[in-house]
């Protein structure tokens, strides 16, 4: 009984050593890779090549209940975190770890933003490791306006539309200051899964009316929802 109860410590030691060491590793590679981005091209100069964008669209051109609709359904902590949300992170990498995935990230808006501007599409831990420290450099320097800005203006639409202007323009056929709020929610519920919600129209307007009751879930003034109908 004794050996069995040894073997059983050794192989708990062994394990959480394995977990430790895989811990730091994936730390330490996604510093580098932080760091190997910064290299290539300082926040400031890659910020200002997104804005200088033809299509970008400024905050003051954008309905607040877009905007709205984009915190409740990607990061509806946006206002309270530093750059991360160690709750989303912590649960995601409980499903994560359970289903021996990557399905579910727990990344915050400006982690997505770092992500757009800097880093490949690619699901990885120690990207996902250079995202948070990227993040912490965005929440520094901008100001959360500033950050939901640029991440609506960065994020991919899907059938090869980037940023809110060109797919309000490509879908809608108006510019994002004139769409309805229902309009806003379908928007604000693209860059989820682009490719797929922009190829099936119901899956994508049945997204949009999870973004509506994410809205209401998190006391936003659903009400122009109905007024629109």
């Amino acid at each position: 009984m004794r050996a069995v109860l040894r073997a059983v410590r050794v192989l708990v030691l062994v394990l959480l050593a394995c977990v430790l060491f895989a811990g730091a590793y994936v730390g330490v590679s996604g510093y580098l890779l932080y760091r190997e981005a910064l290299g290539r091209a300082p926040i400031e100069e890659v910020v200002e090549s997104a804005r200088s964008d033809d299509s970008y669209v400024r905050m003051d051109d954008l309905p607040d209940v877009y905007l709205d609709a984009v915190v409740a359904i990607e990061d509806h902590r946006f206002y309270d975190h530093s750059g991360f949300d160690v709750i989303a992170i912590c649960r995601a990498a409980w499903h994560d770890l359970v289903t021996l995935s990557l399905e579910q990230g727990g990344s915050t808006i400006t982690q997505q933003l770092a992500k757009n501007l800097f880093f490949t599409q690619d699901k990885d831990f120690s990207r996902k490791v250079a995202e948070v420290f990227m993040a912490l450099d965005l929440e520094a320097r901008y100001t959360k306006s500033e950050i939901l800005e640029l991440y609506v203006n960065t994020s991919y639409f899907g059938d090869g539309l980037s940023g809110i202007g060109e797919a309000a323009r490509g879908y809608l056929g108006k510019e994002p200051l004139e769409m309805t709020p229902w309009e806003c929610a379908l928007m604000a519920g693209l860059p989820n899964a682009p490719n797929a919600l922009s190829a099936d129209p119901d899956l994508a307007w049945a997204r949009a009316e999870l973004v509506m009751a994410q809205m209401e879930k998190y006391g936003y003034d659903t009400s122009v929802f109905s007024a629109c109908m």
